[in-house]
């Protein structure tokens, strides 16, 4: 595990010392997703296939970056599971508004690690059918 770093003053500016710097990587991408759903009148969020989040990694609740390629739209929001199996894709709330039912997404999801850990990180990734079934 990574140490925090440690702050040693020295006159007017503060000098980090033996500072840990952590990027932001790649952890699990979900690509070729056809929205099934969009719901407006929903607190917000992204619905997803629990089998799909299972195979990348994603957790309910955990910020995704969705990208949708007809439209060029980009957002965040966080993910709700879907039905096991059913190919759900839903954006909900606000986020209904970024793409309509058949339109393909790209959702990504980023892990904060110190560079080793980054170098050594193998995101998980999919690809989904037209169903929204992971392709083998």
């Amino acid at each position: 595990m990574t140490q925090p770093y440690e702050v040693e003053a020295i006159g007017p500016f503060d000098t980090i010392i033996g500072a840990v710097m952590f990027i932001e990587v790649l952890k699990s991408k979900i690509g070729h997703a056809t929205i099934t759903q969009a719901e407006l009148h929903y607190e917000g969020s992204i619905t997803i296939d629990t089998d799909i989040l299972k195979a990348v990694g994603i957790i309910p609740g955990e910020k995704v970056h969705v990208l949708n390629e007809n439209t060029g739209n980009r957002l965040e929001t966080y993910v709700i599971a879907g039905i096991p199996a059913s190919g759900v894709i839903c954006l909900n709330g606000p986020a209904a508004r970024h793409g309509y039912v058949g339109d393909r997404l790209i959702i990504l999801s980023y892990g904060l690690l110190d560079s080793a850990e980054a170098k050594r990180l193998t995101p998980k990734i999919v690809y989904l059918d037209a169903r929204n079934k992971i392709k083998k």
